[in-house]
């Protein structure tokens, strides 16, 4: 049996590998349509049908009657998502698919790092330890020099 630790991790580098592949992908539908939100639309729509698809075959529409009791502040994640989708489709064909992932990741690490720190949105408290601050700062010189030219 895979550990959990490492099912996760392998589902979560999938999910990084995706990022730059779903960059490319819309950058360029958006490029050929001459339309970033239409692409980015386009992207929101086949991405809620696999989500409701998911939603049916685990836990069921029933679960959605508990939305109305939740704090509004967590709907905010939907907003996020679209900023990223409609910045990365606008950005990645004039600034690089590469660039352009690599200042999503360096505010990844940044905001990660002071989530867990603070332990903030119910996260697991993570202290900024100054080895870990060398790690993130490592992780984000490596970015860093992947993209020098």
């Amino acid at each position: 049996m895979i550990s959990d630790t490492f099912r996760y991790a392998a589902i979560m580098l999938a999910a990084g590998i995706g990022i730059p592949i779903l960059a490319a992908l819309n950058a360029q539908l958006g490029t050929r349509i001459g339309a970033p939100a239409a692409a980015t639309a386009v992207l929101f729509a086949v991405a809620f049908a696999a989500a409701l698809l998911m939603l049916f075959l685990t836990s069921g529409p029933a679960v959605l009657a508990k939305l109305p009791a939740q704090p509004r502040h967590l709907f905010l994640a939907g907003l996020l998502v679209a900023f990223y989708v409609l910045s990365i489709t606008w950005v990645a064909p004039r600034f690089g698919v590469g660039n352009a992932v690599f200042f999503v990741l360096l505010g990844q690490l940044i905001s990660a790092a002071i989530i867990d720190h603070f332990a903030l949105i119910a996260a697991l408290p993570k202290p900024v330890t100054l080895t870990r601050a060398a790690g993130i700062a490592l992780m984000a010189l490596g970015v860093l020099l992947t993209q020098r030219t």
